[in-house]
């Protein structure tokens, strides 16, 4: 059994595509290989207002970028998400994802967090909500047949707000400082969207290297 720790963000495009690839990867070693994919919250701009703000300025400004380079980014991460199965949409705006971490939390309780974590990254990513709005939030758990009146709860009232400040604060002690961080079996590290082949590598080979039971 393999455990692996996936380190993302909702508003992190690269994560879209790390997880499409990954899930791939999982897929083509599924006979040989027994995973436990585990979700970890990491907020790329945990002092992102409410408003969000015009993505095209922000990531200029994050990154030094100029109107070209960022074309060009952009378009080099529409090619690769194609190349996983993953359709991005325009993303004019960055939100705040907090309240995003809370609920795929919560939904990990109730044996829904894959569900969960992909609905939010295709709302997000592919449709171009607000993965911070509420009514996203509860949409998203109806999607994955979570009871849309204990969302409403979760949301409302803060829960699991320790818990998620408590991961992050986990994650960025043992080093994490971008996402996607891949962590199996919280040994190996991998970085960013890499493409199938990489993962589906790094899955056999430490399938058996691992020991067993």
């Amino acid at each position: 059994m393999l455990e692996i720790d996936f380190v993302s963000d909702v508003a992190c495009p690269w994560c879209a595509v790390g997880l499409n690839a990954l899930e791939q990867a999982i897929e083509r070693v599924k006979d040989e290989v027994q995973v436990e994919l585990r979700f970890q919250p990491f907020e790329l701009n945990p002092h992102m207002g409410p408003e969000g703000e015009d993505s095209a300025e922000h990531l200029k400004r994050k990154y030094g970028m100029g109107d070209a380079q960022l074309a060009a980014a952009r378009e080099n991460l529409r090619r690769r998400g194609q190349e996983v199965g993953f359709t991005f949409g325009q993303r004019p705006r960055i939100w705040n994802t907090f309240d995003a971490h809370r609920i795929i939390h919560w939904a990990g309780l109730q044996g829904r967090q894959h569900e969960m974590k992909r609905a939010l990254l295709e709302a997000y990513q592919a449709d171009d909500r607000n993965p911070g709005d509420r009514a996203v939030l509860l949409d998203c758990a109806r999607q994955c047949a979570l009871d849309e009146e204990e969302a409403a709860r979760v949301i409302d009232s803060g829960e699991y707000t320790a818990e998620v400040r408590q991961a992050q604060a986990l994650w960025r002690d043992a080093g994490i400082q971008s996402v996607p961080s891949i962590i199996i079996n919280q040994r190996h590290l991998i970085q960013g969207g890499q493409p199938v082949e990489v993962f589906e590598q790094a899955l056999r080979q430490l399938a058996q290297s691992a020991p067993q039971a």
